[in-house]
């Protein structure tokens, strides 16, 4: 099994620099480098001796979670900037149960601006929970601690200082989340809502 890198199509951000962009998918290209390497080498030593080796093999386990995740988180990230900002007024039903679980669209806003201004590095995640119906929004540790099981990510904030700091100071990064989501392409994000609930 090979995970490959995927390519994104981003144009000019407002407030988020082409050297952050061309910095932040080095990252990225990164995450995929290493989940591929980790993968391989768990499996060369399960053929070898999985008991002898039984250590090495649980650490690196660990570490291909953290690897994979950021992976995947990235891709949910940077797909979210490809097409070009629409605005949030392009929402139809994500919009609708927004506001059936928050009240309004802004109060959500406000809440999800808050989750992301968290302190630490990690990610300001809205998923859908397709079980019980509803949206959750969460903070994820790192890459990967905190991700809630069998939940669908609908919207992905890097709040890891990567992300901003070739353009703002930590202090700042409350202009970041406004940049973020002035660049942001919603009808991406309503697209994957609608894919979640008709699946």
């Amino acid at each position: 099994m090979q995970f490959t890198e995927q390519k994104f199509n981003i144009g000019q951000l407002e407030g988020i620099s082409a050297k952050t962009i061309e910095e932040h998918l080095k990252l990225y290209t990164g995450y995929v480098k290493h989940a591929n390497l980790i993968h391989e080498k768990i499996q060369e030593l399960l053929n070898l001796d999985p008991e002898k080796h039984a250590y090495p093999i649980a650490e690196m386990q660990r570490r291909f979670a953290f690897e994979f995740d950021g992976m995947r988180n990235h891709e949910l990230y940077f797909t979210q900037f490809e097409g070009g900002a629409k605005p949030a007024e392009s929402l139809v039903e994500l919009k609708k149960k927004i506001e059936s679980k928050w009240g309004s669209f802004e109060t959500w806003f406000s809440k999800f601006s808050s989750l992301a201004m968290t302190r630490g590095v990690g990610w300001a995640i809205l998923y859908f929970d397709k079980k019980t119906n509803q949206l959750v929004h969460t903070w994820i540790e790192e890459q990967h601690i905190g991700h809630l099981t069998g939940l669908d990510v609908i919207l992905a904030l890097d709040m890891w200082e990567h992300s901003y700091m070739l353009d703002y100071v930590p202090s700042e990064k409350k202009k970041y989340i406004e940049a973020f989501f002035k660049n942001l392409n919603w009808e991406v994000v309503e697209k994957r809502f609608s894919d979640i609930v008709s699946r």
